[in-house]
Formats: C-alpha cells, structure tokens, sequence
C-alpha cells in the first residue's frame, strides 16, 4: 500500500511543503517517485483508466494528497522500493521493452529480476548491448531528456569498407527524419567497421545514417551510456551498479542542461545547408544507387 507522504519541516521549507500538501502532487510524479513507472508511463496507465485514487478511476492532470489510497489494476501500489539501477548486456533478438509480444522475448523477461525494472530507452531488436534497467522514474527521464545530450558509445559493422570521407560526413550531421543529425565523434576502427560516439537518440538513427550513404549495418552493439560501459558483462548477462557509478552517473546528471539541442546550438544548420555544404563521399559506378539517400 502507498500512501501519499506526510513532511515537516521549518520556515520556509515548511510553508512550502505545507502548500504541497495542500493541494498535493500530480499522480504521475508520485508513482514515479514511487519507482512504479516513468511519468510518461504513469501518464499512459492514466489514460487507460488502470490507475485509481481511493477508489474512483484516476484521470490525467490529477492530484493525490497525504492518507489517500494509489491502486495499480485495483492493487495497492507499494511503499518505495530499495532503488536499483541494473547494467544489462541485451543480446541480439531481445525487444526492449515491458510489452509481452507472441513469439519475442523482452527485455524484462531476460533479465527476470524479483523487482519490476523499466529499461532505460531501447536498443533495437537487432542491435546489442548497454541497456540500463530501474524502478527509479525520475532517473529515467533525467537520463532521458532529449536536451541533456548524453553520451551513448556504440561500435558499428556494415557490409563494406569505411572510408575517409564518408566518416567524416557523418560527423559533421546527416539529414534523417526531418532533421539533421548533431555533430558527432566517430573513428574507424577496421576495414568495415567504426566507433560512434552520439549525443542524441533519434529512431533507428545510426541504421539511417548510414542508409543515407548506401551504408547497411550488419552488426551494431552499445559500449557505454554516459559513464557506464559494458566491461565485464556476458550476453544475456547483467549487474548492479556500482556505488562509485551512480555517484558518478548522478554528478553528470546534476550539470545536465535541458534546453532542445537547437537550442542550445543556435547556430546550427539546416537540412537545406547541411546539404549545400556537404562533400559526398564517392558513388559506388554508374546505374547504382547513389551513395546519399535516405531510408
């Protein structure tokens, strides 16, 4: 059972907590707070009607107040939850999601920890790797707020030789989605194959990259989110973090900036000059399909 908390406090602090009270907080920030779900989750559970507050059928923008009763599909959510933070090693053919497909394994059910984790972000079906899984919502969103411009590590396989200038077309920002890709690190490390540092986490974006420049990618794999790599962990296994690394984590998140990345790059180019600018790399002969174009 979660009963909304009772504080105290002093001066200032304690007026403010008073007013809080008062008028309490909005639900999907106490079942956050509660490591139910992220507050989009919450937001979802809301809409579908599986959320009810003493007994009546809980509806988005509400708010709960000391002493009233939070049921999840009409069981009593639980007090706060020993906070865990999990390092998973996803192999390939996983789904990262908490949705139960018919013939697909999802991350949850790899992982099949005692307490219910949500993963952080996801990694496609194909793809492995760093996947971090929580029951800490608040975590989650800081972890994932578009403008933080965390950095994720990947190394990246396609199905030809890498050259010099297609690396750095890369780098510099590809036109996907409507948008053009922030600058990013990238360096060869074979014949075919790179490391990637990115800043951002559009859909499928290192595949799209790629595709723009007639690139496939036969085998993609994340080595580090933030300050957490992957060392040490087997496919399909996995480990909680470290005290040091969630210190870490955390002293990274502190000195996050939210605004949107175009925000924060006001300079930043458009598709149009993105595309004036760019030298291309090569086309692959005459009647193949050019080099630059989009999925």
């Amino acid at each position: 059972m979660s009963r909304a908390p009772k504080r105290s406090g002093s001066g200032e602090q304690e007026l403010g907590e008073n007013k809080m009270e008062e008028s309490g907080i909005r639900l999907n920030k106490y079942l956050s707070e509660a490591g139910i779900c992220s507050r989009r989750e919450a937001d979802r559970l809301l809409e579908a009607g599986r959320i009810t507050v003493d007994g009546h059928r809980a509806v988005l923008g509400e708010r709960v107040s000391p002493g009233q009763q939070v049921c999840l599909d009409g069981t009593l959510v639980g007090e706060k939850e020993r906070p865990v933070v999990l390092l998973v090693n996803k192999p390939a053919g996983i789904v990262c999601t908490t949705a139960k497909f018919k013939g697909e394994k999802n991350i949850v059910d790899l992982v099949h920890y005692p307490i219910r984790l949500y993963p952080v972000g996801r990694l496609d079906k194909e793809s492995e790797g760093l996947i971090l899984m929580t029951n800490q919502g608040e975590l989650m969103n800081r972890i994932l707020r578009p403008g933080n411009a965390h950095e994720k590590e990947y190394l990246v396989e396609v199905n030809r030789p890498v050259s010099a200038e297609f690396l750095e077309a890369m780098r510099r920002g590809v036109p996907i989605l409507g948008t053009v890709t922030a600058p990013c690190k990238v360096e060869k490390t074979g014949p075919k194959s790179f490391r990637m540092i990115l800043t951002q986490g559009l859909n499928r974006q290192i595949r799209r990259m790629c595709e723009y420049f007639d690139y496939r990618v036969t085998g993609l794999k994340r080595l580090r989110v933030m300050n957490i790599t992957l060392d040490g962990i087997a496919p399909g296994g996995y480990r909680e973090a470290t005290e040091e690394e969630l210190a870490a984590l955390l002293g990274l998140l502190v000195k996050s900036d939210g605004r949107p990345y175009k925000e924060r790059n006001a300079g930043n180019r458009s598709m149009k000059e993105a595309g004036k600018s760019r030298k291309e790399p090569e086309r692959r002969g005459e009647g193949s399909r050019s080099t630059v174009r989009n999925k």
